[in-house]
């Protein structure tokens, strides 16, 4: 079991503490979405002008970065935002090559009034050009079940409209359930075979929130955590294990010194009792 966490859980940690509390709390890689409050990483020196030092100090640490979590949206009617995307990608692209990262992270965005088979085809028009830069790149970019394109019927329409095999899936694995009532033999069934990799985290129903939910450390919610884990561990998965403790959205939850070690505790208590 290869775990990883999101920087989106540690927004005020530096390099080299994001570095050493990997390495401390025993965690094979570090998945970027962020570094100090700038979201676009790769306009920062540590992955700009000082790349080298950084590579070095990931190497040293034998930690990976298995992924980039970039923003980019499938879905646009934007010609800007379209190659504004474009240019993020070929960003991550670069920094994929540098780190010998696999994927990058990509939503499908939000479709507001249009009617979904007309968003599936604006979406088909971008994602063919994003996919050519991933085939350039040799990296592969894995659609997140989040926003409007969290059923899993969403998401296979999305990766019926192409063959390459640079379109995958991540399996946030809070999103069906939670907000859809998806269950996960549901999921796995529709889109097991693309599921590439995971993000992980646990909450309960709350009236009054935003979002209709309270995120909370895991096993203090009701997601069907095991279930899951079950599941992926009968299904041959081989991929990661992917915390994402949304501290930036949603600051009240506790703090990365608290969450970050718990998750790798809770984890291997799941796969203890797999055994």
């Amino acid at each position: 079991m290869k775990l990883a966490f999101t920087t989106l859980g540690c927004p005020e940690w530096n390099l080299d503490t994001i570095i050493s509390k990997a390495v401390e709390f025993d965690y094979d890689g570090v998945d970027f979405r962020g570094y100090l409050g700038e979201m676009e990483i790769y306009k920062l020196p540590e992955f700009s002008s000082d790349i080298e030092t950084t590579k070095r100090k990931f190497n040293e640490a034998d930690l990976e970065i298995p992924c980039f979590s970039s923003s980019i949206r499938l879905f646009t009617t934007s010609d800007s935002e379209v190659e504004n995307f474009k240019e993020e990608l070929r960003q991550y692209g670069r920094l994929c090559q540098e780190f010998n990262t696999p994927y990058i992270r990509v939503f499908g965005g939000g479709i507001g009034d249009i009617p979904r088979q007309e968003a599936i085809q604006i979406v088909e028009n971008n994602l063919a050009q994003l996919l050519a830069i991933a085939e350039q790149f040799q990296v592969t970019l894995i659609l997140e079940t989040h926003d409007d394109w969290t059923r899993c019927e969403n998401v296979l329409d999305v990766l019926n409209l192409t063959q390459s095999k640079y379109l995958q899936v991540l399996w946030d694995v809070h999103h069906p359930y939670r907000t859809k009532g998806e269950e996960p033999e549901k999921t796995w069934d529709k889109l097991g075979d693309r599921i590439q990799y995971t993000h992980w985290k646990d909450s309960y129903p709350k009236e009054g929130t935003p979002r209709g939910y309270q995120l909370c450390l895991m096993g203090d919610g009701d997601i069907p955590l095991k279930r899951i884990f079950d599941l992926l561990d009968e299904k041959g998965y081989e991929g990661y294990y992917t915390l994402e403790w949304e501290k930036v959205w949603c600051p009240e939850i506790e703090e990365p010194e608290v969450a970050i070690p718990q998750y790798v505790q809770y984890m291997k208590q799941l796969e203890s009792e797999g055994e």
